[in-house]
């Protein structure tokens, strides 16, 4: 999926400044990386709000418009108003499309429903893990990843090596096999088999 986002470059800087920006409207940002220097720039708040509440948003390769100059760049953090839905600051990284990106992309949980775990002892699906580390050209880089349940047992898990990953994208374990998703035995279900 391309998402793309258009921005102006920013001149004044610092706390006064940034403050006015918001109150006009405007979100100050920053983008870094890819060897360039970094460049300070404004986006309207209502468009990166919205663009912030979709999940993609936060695990896609971005295409920015600065002034008409156009760059690929990953959303790598962003400062949010304790209390008031109000964007303060965005950073985002500029990508190489011959370089590796680290991205943690979110995990998408299917059949659930018809995993033998669940169908047949009223198990519950305990979701360990939400998201995942990954390393891809980005190119490579997707949405999300899917989990397939349908095969799971209750007492069973799977693990980050059960995964189908896309062609290209290397999970980042750290040296350890985490579990993604198991199946618990839910007390009823418990005493149920005890007493038969």
């Amino acid at each position: 999926m391309q998402i793309e986002i258009s921005a102006t470059s920013r001149n004044l800087q610092g706390t006064g400044a940034s403050r006015r920006l918001r109150k006009t409207g405007r979100v100050p940002g920053i983008v870094y990386g890819a060897g360039s220097a970094a460049q300070a720039i404004e986006l309207d708040h209502n468009t990166i709000f919205h663009q912030l509440r979709r999940e993609a948003f936060h695990s896609s390769i971005i295409a920015i418009d600065i002034e008409g100059k156009k760059e690929s760049v990953l959303l790598r953090d962003f400062q949010m108003h304790p209390y008031k839905p109000l964007v303060l600051h965005i950073d985002f990284q500029r990508v190489a499309s011959d370089q590796k990106v680290h991205m943690k992309v979110p995990l998408h949980f299917i059949n659930a429903d018809i995993a033998p775990g669940v169908k047949l002892t009223a198990g519950i699906v305990s979701h360990v893990t939400t998201e995942l580390e990954v390393s891809c050209l980005p190119a490579n880089l997707p949405e999300y990843i899917e989990v397939d349940l349908k095969d799971l047992a209750v007492g069973h898990s799977i693990h980050i090596s059960d995964l189908n990953l896309p062609e290209g994208v290397e999970a980042i374990t750290h040296g350890s096999n985490s579990v993604v998703a198991t199946i618990l035995m839910t007390r009823g279900a418990a005493s149920g088999e005890a007493e038969a």
